[in-house]
């Protein structure tokens, strides 16, 4: 293509690759960043050679990793990582460390590289990547997992590590040719300097910046401003000679506590995804897959070595001090085992620096990208030959299951949303009651307000509802937020206990229908909420209080007699949609009388 007209179809290649292929891999199970990757392999020089030069969108992709590392900074407040600090900087120290060190002692050994070459792959090597490892965990819904919060931590320690390592490549002494310009004090001085000015401007500048443009009340500039700090820092570390990420992530931690902290993250996080997205195809454009012709024992056997190594120190980190068992362990190595973005970053800055020839940096490359497809394909085996366990809740201590307290009249399964309420009146009217809940951090959240009657215990167990003397109660709420739950637990004490009057949480009308032929009294989570809202809108629109209070009332009943009717003929679909289509027309009828009485006319 010529250069100099060639942008605007260099975007559309772009964007028909990654609309083509993100989505393909994203069905396949593949996930996102290898969509990215593929795309950029078959639109570079080794398939389609749609578009012969990668280094054209270069710079601009690297601004993706700038954004990224600006929103971990953000991320990461020191509330969060105090709170985090065992697995974080114990579990995630020691996988850095411990992989760096036998990567980098092998090459060393094996390859006989220079020891500060050895020194940047182990340590590049030894990262994985924080999109793709996070995005499959989502995929899998696996995030609050025992591995899965387990590997967030040890990916947001990798996160912290990849700063250093990135600007240590920049650092006098880091090079291979030691008389390359910058290696003197001058450049200490001018890093010191421009680190020195981001954090005494980002501390006493930045909010007082944002404060202003906020009170202008346009977006607009407001997205410009955060831009304008990540772009600005990036720009002056880079100016300094230091990675544009060390500046991006000063700036984002400076404002990690900060009141504009998510307004920031919701105007960046657009731009970071598509540049990301961006910097990721030019990753798969460079990757040369000629190599795997030329040289393919030595692309392969690197790729096995580098998931042979991490997933069995990985897995070795996740039995001894993460405290997981086989599964999770292996499903952590997994996730993790592969070679991540910043390790694009660091070898091409590396390269650059002339601490790897082209021949060895194209062959890291094609290593890290292959290691990132075959993630996904190891995590779909590993899923079909592991069933997955459900998590073990955690042993909750032995006052909270011994259940003691007055003789109830009310009894409470479920201390969410709904029935922390609940309780509050009970307790304010001096209704005796009991709770009972599952979940370990409910209970001690709920006894951190006051001596609640709280305990943990679940209602599907006759035993349990013995020993919370339900058969001395009258009313039975059931509250918890599993609609199924719900039924069982209704039908469980209604065939127990006949006598207690049974009021349950519904999620929706079939919820309700199930919960009357479970002899319970339903309550409908949201439907009070909206007649509220409701109310409120009719008022503004015109309407006087007792108008708008007599049009929800006539509302109420007409839902009610029409939920009542559906109740007898729910399992008839097509009687259902009869019966709400003469509903809905019986009420615009109703409403449109209310409207002549309004108005004077009989």
């Amino acid at each position: 293509m010529e250069q100099g007209s060639n942008y605007l179809q260099s975007a559309v290649i772009f964007l028909i690759a990654t609309v083509f292929m993100v989505p393909l891999a994203k069905r396949l199970q593949l996930g996102a960043v290898l969509g990215y990757l593929l795309a950029g392999v078959l639109i570079g020089p080794s398939v389609l050679r749609l578009i012969d030069n990668p280094e054209s969108v270069a710079s601009l992709s690297e601004l993706g990793v700038v954004l990224l590392l600006f929103i971990i900074g953000l991320e990461l407040s020191p509330k969060r990582l105090w709170v985090m600090r065992r697995a974080v900087f114990g579990i995630g120290l020691a996988q850095v460390l411990l992989t760096a060190l036998v990567i980098g002692a092998l090459v060393h050994l094996s390859f006989e590289l220079p020891l500060n070459t050895a020194v940047v792959l182990g340590g590049g090597l030894a990262l994985s990547s924080t999109a793709f490892g996070l995005q499959i965990l989502a995929e899998r819904k696996e995030l609050n997992s025992p591995h899965g919060r387990l590997a967030f931590a040890i990916l947001l320690f990798q996160d912290i590590a990849a700063i250093p390592l990135i600007a240590m490549v920049s650092l006098p002494g880091a090079r291979a040719d030691e008389t390359a310009a910058g290696g003197d004090w001058r450049h200490v001085i001018e890093v010191v300097g421009s680190i020195a000015v981001v954090v005494i401007g980002g501390r006493y500048l930045l909010r007082p910046v944002f404060r202003v443009v906020a009170r202008t009340g346009m977006p607009d500039l407001s997205t410009a401003t955060a831009l304008l700090v990540v772009v600005g820092t990036a720009w002056l570390m880079e100016h300094a000679g230091v990675s544009m990420g060390l500046g991006a992530f000063l700036a984002g931690l400076l404002l990690a506590d900060s009141e504009y902290r998510h307004e920031l993250e919701s105007q960046i996080e657009p731009f970071k995804g598509l540049l990301l997205g961006l910097f990721f195809i030019s990753v798969g454009m460079s990757a040369d897959l000629g190599l795997l012709l030329s040289s393919p024992l030595w692309v392969l056997g690197l790729t096995l070595l580098l998931i042979g190594i991490k997933l069995p120190l990985l897995y070795l980190l996740g039995r001894l001090s993460g405290g997981l068992d086989n599964q999770s362990a292996l499903r952590l190595g997994i996730v993790l085992a592969a070679g991540g973005e910043f390790a694009f970053v660091l070898f091409k800055l590396a390269h650059a620096e002339g601490l790897m020839d082209s021949g060895m940096y194209g062959r890291l490359v094609l290593c890290i990208t292959l290691s990132m497809a075959v993630t996904p394909l190891l995590v779909l085996l590993a899923g079909r030959m592991i069933k997955a366990k459900p998590e073990p809740k955690g042993e909750p201590p032995e006052e909270y299951t011994r259940i003691e307290g007055d003789t109830p009249r009310v009894v409470i399964a479920g201390m969410g949303r709904m029935g922390q309420v609940i309780a509050r009146i009970m307790r304010a009217q001096r209704v005796p009651f009991i709770a009972l809940d599952t979940s370990v951090e409910s209970i001690e959240l709920s006894r951190s307000y006051g001596s609640i009657p709280i305990f943990y215990g679940d209602p599907l167990r006759p035993e349990i509802l013995r020993a919370a003397q339900v058969d001395k109660a009258e009313f039975f709420v059931v509250a918890t937020d599993d609609p199924q739950v719900n039924i069982d637990t209704a039908r469980l004490v209604r065939k127990l206990y006949p006598h207690v009057k049974i009021i349950a949480r519904a999620r929706n009308r079939q919820h309700v229908y199930h919960l009357l032929d479970a002899g319970a009294s339903p309550v409908r989570e949201l439907f009070h909420s909206s007649l509220e809202m409701s109310r409120r809108v009719l008022v503004e629109m015109g309407l006087s209080e007792e108008q708008a209070l007599a049009r929800i009332r006539r509302f109420r009943r007409h839902d009610e007699d029409v939920l009542m009717a559906q109740y007898k003929v729910y399992d008839d679909a097509a009687a259902v949609i009869q019966t709400a289509r003469e509903a809905r027309l019986e009420l615009e009828t109703l409403f449109e009388a209310d409207q002549l009485e309004d108005q004077g006319v009989r």
